[in-house]
């Protein structure tokens, strides 16, 4: 069983680096192909971060009216965060509020001199309450419009944010679904160019295998060759798939993160490299042995 074991592995080996041509035509299809499925594993991570970054600019603020004590205001936070739609509520008082607008218009002196003039703060305590699902704020708008303390209420910015998060809804619906069509469909074609460069390799040999078969050889020592190929194919197709990439990502890591701030590419491909080899190894060699698999099949019969 060794002996045999050996031959294949041996002959596996051969017939890859006597085909040269075709094998380095073979190892670039398969190449193209885990790039591709490493760019839609790219893909989707930036537009996971690009929906959250979004999604954590929408928010319900509501602001109380001055009177309101601000130990009130903190059991309606409290009532807030026992919702289930609810991901945080953050307090934000008047004092806090009038420092966050100094900080923000600092340097515009028309502004910082218009305030001093004023003897009382003029900003309002608030809550800004986000929720885990922008489809969920209308559960919490509604919670808000029918609570007993909503007398205490100067102002609700769901009104206006209404229509910001509706397009939101409908832009990670359309995005989630977008994108695992999008790697369905460039996953297939991954799958059948590269089955038909294996099998076009394979027909090369095809009187081979029908001698081989006649002699009496068996199955699966006639098909253990061809799928030890298929696994040279899927382990130097991933390396170079990672090699290749990396020039890429830290070239685009910089634009990425003009759109995406929160985003560093270079940072995120470097720091999960090892599961990113490990998924391109692993889909390589599935793609190059059931390819091998399925083309020499149809030479079997004699």
């Amino acid at each position: 069983m060794l002996t045999t074991l050996f031959r294949i592995i041996k002959y596996g080996f051969l017939g890859f680096w006597r085909n040269g041509w075709l094998s380095t035509a073979t190892l670039s299809i398969i190449v193209l192909a885990l790039l591709v499925f490493e760019g839609l594993m790219i893909f989707n991570v930036l537009t996971k971060n690009a929906l959250e970054t979004i999604q954590n600019k929408i928010d319900i603020s509501v602001y109380f009216k001055t009177n309101i004590p601000e130990d009130d205001i903190l059991k309606i936070k409290k009532s807030l965060e026992g919702l289930a739609e609810v991901k945080s509520v953050e307090y934000i008082s008047r004092d806090k509020a009038l420092e966050i607008f100094k900080e923000r218009h600092k340097g515009e002196e028309t502004i910082i001199q218009s305030l001093e003039e004023l003897k009382d703060n003029p900003l309002l305590a608030s809550l800004n309450i986000k929720a885990h699902n922008p489809k969920e704020y209308t559960i919490i708008a509604d919670y808000l419009e029918k609570a007993n303390f909503k007398v205490w209420f100067e102002k609700v910015t769901y009104t206006q944010n209404a229509m910001a998060i509706e397009r939101l809804s409908r832009i990670i619906d359309t995005a989630e679904k977008g994108g695992l069509a999008l790697i369905i469909f460039l996953t297939l074609i991954a799958v059948l160019v590269t089955f038909n460069t294996i099998r076009l390799a394979i027909y090369s040999t095809r009187e081979e295998i029908g001698i081989m078969r006649l002699v009496g050889a068996s199955n699966s020592f006639i098909r253990g060759p061809y799928v030890v190929e298929g696994i040279i194919y899927g382990l130097l197709a991933g390396i170079l798939s990672v090699i290749i990439a990396l020039p890429i990502i830290y070239f685009i890591s910089p634009y990425v993160r003009i759109f995406i701030p929160e985003m560093n590419l270079w940072s995120y491909f470097t720091s999960n490299l090892a599961g990113i080899l490990g998924y391109q190894l692993l889909f390589g060699v599935g793609l190059g042995v059931v390819s091998s698999v399925i083309a020499v099949r149809k030479y079997l019969r004699v």
